[in-house]
């Protein structure tokens, strides 16, 4: 299957159309009736979206030079497409919106400008509503995934007809491309239910920031993919409302969580893109589990306003937040073409990613480490890890075999533990019994394991270890291979602790199938060299 830029490339040039496209995966949705990834689709929007695209682009080819690429910042472009209208009274309140991601500064590595302002026609949201036939199942199976109505509301009782204007439409570098999200992210017309009952009749009258980051972006929502009960599961996705999802290398394996539907998703070729959550391996366990890619951005990065608890205000906070949004996809040129569009602050200011470091695969200094007393790599894992780092050698790449300087591996998972249950009592849950001297000595613990981080990238450019200690692993577990649940977040928990970006790059299969994967560290607010030495990487070990 292809990418979502190949197949964004294939519309451009004419080789296919959004609506072809959009159709075939619709078709491939509904037709899924084992990985039950995609738990609620709104088609008539995707059509109508679709033709607005295939519109937009017909145009562009008739008015060139005057329709060009939207450059890789998310600037100010047009509204999101929308189908043929009617109104709705039962529309619930939207959820107050926050002016300011958590990490409000503006990263010093990109490039800012306050000049670059959002049209009013980008702060209109609107909202497709569900009709009051629409009823949620205890438990789906792919085949009865619920499907969003026709209609087309924006908040305020406002009623839009059809899609934007045509004329003047600047085609995004994701022009056409049908996608899903992860539900917890709000979109307008769509439920909004974190796997929780509670919230199964939530809908959703404002896109999350990232949506409509997506949508300015040429891209077109179609469905919402599972999760685990209120995203509570790093390594699987189960929930009283959508049920289980399943790995589509293996159907009695978990996809990993609470991305879990996400991941399989992309893996079944259910998505062109996805977007997830990453407080504890949310985004990079899935990723591996399925083998498909997946970025922790550096925290702050991407807004989050628009994935908060349904009905619930959005409230930025500057205290520390581990918790980052981010991409899924089947290519890490998808991950940099996701990320250029969602990253940066809130309007009036536009972001550019920080170039990579370099081009060539031979010009990377790589520190690698392969295995660890405290989560020792299965078989499976440590072999292709091993051949791996071999083939990189082989390239000319520099090999720097350790830790970074001062940092002791298990001293770090157990303060990202204490950070995560600060993160908690922070965010509603249950209150910590630290003192306030416990909590200046966590945060001082955390800034100083990021320092040490930062100092250990100033000779080495990305540092290569595992994703997970293992496989996907059979439904239900409770140990893997003999060794505890939690061990699967030694690996991911130091660029958890220290905010830095990280992604999951699948690099082969085991004798029977599954997905190996790596995981690729960055140094801070520079994900684009992640990213890129990923692709090469991926490149010479011929995949994608």
């Amino acid at each position: 299957m292809f990418t979502a830029g190949e197949i964004a490339e294939r519309i451009r040039t004419g080789q296919t159309t959004s609506r072809e496209v959009t159709e075939d995966l619709l078709r491939r949705i509904a037709a899924d009736t084992e990985v039950n990834a995609v738990v609620e689709v709104r088609r008539e929007h995707a059509l109508a979206a679709a033709a607005t695209a295939d519109a937009q682009l017909a145009h562009a080819a008739h008015a060139a030079p005057a329709a060009r690429t939207t450059p890789a910042a998310h600037t100010a472009g047009t509204a999101p497409a929308a189908p043929a209208a009617r109104t709705t009274s039962t529309a619930p309140t939207a959820p107050t919106a926050g002016t300011m991601p958590t990490a409000g500064t503006v990263p010093t590595a990109g490039t800012v400008s306050a000049a670059d302002t959002v049209s009013a026609a980008d702060t209109v949201s609107a909202a497709d509503t569900v009709s009051a036939a629409d009823t949620v199942p205890t438990a789906r199976t792919a085949s009865t995934a619920r499907t969003a109505s026709t209609a087309h509301a924006v908040p305020g009782g406002r009623t839009v007809h059809g899609g934007p204007a045509v004329e003047g439409t600047r085609l995004g570098p994701l022009h056409g491309v049908p996608i899903t999200v992860k539900d917890c992210f709000d979109v307008a017309g769509m439920h909004t239910t974190w796997g929780n009952p509670a919230f199964a009749d939530f809908i959703a009258d404002e896109n999350a920031v990232i949506v409509q980051r997506l949508e300015r972006a040429g891209a077109h929502v179609v469905g919402k993919t599972n999760v685990h009960t209120m995203l509570g599961d790093f390594g699987q996705t189960v929930n009283e409302v959508f049920g289980r999802t399943n790995n589509p290398a293996d159907l009695t394996r978990t996809p990993g969580g609470s991305s879990g539907g996400a991941a399989a998703a992309l893996a079944a070729g259910l998505t062109y893109l996805e977007y997830g959550s990453d407080l504890v391996g949310s985004i990079r366990l899935p990723a591996a589990y399925c083998g498909v890619y997946g970025l922790k951005p550096t925290n702050g990065l991407v807004p989050e306003r628009g994935f908060q608890i349904p009905g619930t205000p959005y409230v930025p906070s500057e205290l520390p937040r581990l918790s980052t949004i981010g991409p899924l996809a089947r290519s890490a040129a998808d991950l940099r073409i996701a990320l250029r569009a969602t990253a940066g602050p809130e309007a009036p200011y536009s972001y550019n990613l920080a170039t990579p470091r370099h081009r060539n695969l031979k010009d990377y200094r790589v520190g690698i480490v392969t295995d660890h007393p405290a989560a020792p790599v299965t078989s499976d894992v440590g072999d292709a890890l091993s051949d791996t780092v071999d083939r990189l050698a082989a390239a000319g790449v520099k090999i720097v075999d350790s830790w970074p300087s001062g940092v002791d591996p298990n001293e770090q998972a157990e303060e990202f533990g204490r950070q995560v249950e600060l993160f908690f009592a922070l965010h509603g849950g249950e209150p910590t019994t630290m003192t306030v001297d416990h909590l200046l000595t966590t945060e001082r613990n955390r800034l100083a394991a990021r320092a040490k981080w930062q100092r250990y990238f100033e000779d080495v450019d990305v540092f290569l270890c595992p994703t997970s200690f293992t496989v996907a692993f059979p439904h239900g577990s409770t140990t893997i291979e003999g060794r505890p649940y939690e061990a699967q977040v030694f690996w991911i928990a130091h660029a958890s602790l220290t905010g830095h970006p990280a992604l999951s790059m699948p690099i082969g299969r085991t004798a029977t199938g599954l997905p190996t994967a790596a995981q690729v560290i960055g140094p801070w607010h520079e994900d684009d060299t992640a990213i890129t030495f990923a692709e090469l990487l991926a490149e010479h070990l011929g995949s994608r």
